[in-house]
């Protein structure tokens, strides 16, 4: 999973010309997002803080230490991992890369899926969203691939601009990816009877998701840097991706780190599944 950060000359652009250059940015890459999305007087649509500068000390992604119940997210690029060792180190949950578009399975997936359940971590799986098939066939791929499981955590969606893709350029329209994003949604909880999570990189909330949009879904963000409310503003989150270069005992190499919003109570009754809304904004 990953996403785009901006860089310094970027940080030093007004609003208007940052939300110019990245659109013209992900044009230039043979876009995935309608740049559309990006006009410069468009609400809230921006790719800018959304704190005061003057405020960023206070934002920093070290205030995942705030949230106990902290957890990774794995795929085949982690290589062979010695789950009980992971346990062992704390974690207490994981994602597991099962599927992406309609004809990929992470070659780790099975092996991670049982490892971790061995070991007694909860664990999920997330589908990667390849743009360019039909919504029916992804669903039914993912669906194909991962067991139902009463307890598995819900099935992920990862949704994310995908520039540099060389088989698919399809610019994504809003209206159109919104609802193709709540069909495999919908088709995912009626299968699973679970509601799925969201998981979104910065750039596609600020193009896609903003303004509220499926807000009736958990949501997991991915900001390094730092603390969400920077660059999703008052969005509430369920989870937070705060490292991508993390280590753990058990895996070899760096691995994606990620915290859950909520006390220990919190995290006990969402596992139950009795408030898959539980967030905060801050």
């Amino acid at each position: 999973m990953a996403s785009m950060a901006a860089s310094p000359f970027l940080r030093s652009l007004s609003a208007s010309a940052l939300l110019l250059a990245l659109g013209l940015g992900l044009v230039g890459c043979g876009p995935t997002i309608d740049s559309r999305a990006y006009a410069p007087n468009a609400k809230d649509r921006r790719l800018a803080f959304m704190v005061p500068e003057s405020e960023l000390s206070k934002y920093s992604a070290a205030r995942h230490h705030e949230h106990p119940i902290q957890g990774i997210d794995v795929s085949k690029y982690q290589g062979d991992i010695d789950w009980q060792a992971v346990r062992d180190a704390g974690v207490r949950f994981a994602w597991i890369k099962a599927t992406e578009g309609g004809d990929v399975v992470d070659s780790k997936f099975e092996a991670n899926w049982e490892g971790a359940r061995a070991a007694g971590i909860p664990r999920g799986a997330y589908h990667f969203m390849f743009w360019c098939r039909p919504w029916q066939e992804e669903a039914n791929w993912f669906i194909k691939n991962v067991p139902v499981d009463a307890d598995a955590l819900p099935p992920v969606l990862d949704v994310e601009a995908t520039p540099q893709s060389k088989m698919c350029k399809r610019r994504l329209e809003r209206d159109k990816t919104i609802a193709d994003m709540r069909a495999i949604l919908q088709e995912l909880e009626r299968h699973y009877g679970k509601k799925p999570v969201i998981y979104s990189s910065v750039d596609f909330y600020q193009s896609i998701l903003f303004d509220g949009a499926l807000s009736d879904y958990p949501i997991w963000v991915r900001s390094t840097k730092y603390h969400p409310a920077v660059r999703y503003g008052n969005r509430h989150w369920h989870v937070w991706q705060y490292a991508s270069d993390g280590s753990v005992p058990g895996i070899q190499g760096a691995v994606d780190r990620n915290c859950f919003y909520g006390s220990e109570s919190d995290w006990r009754r969402w596992l139950r599944g009795e408030d898959s809304l539980i967030a905060s904004k801050s």
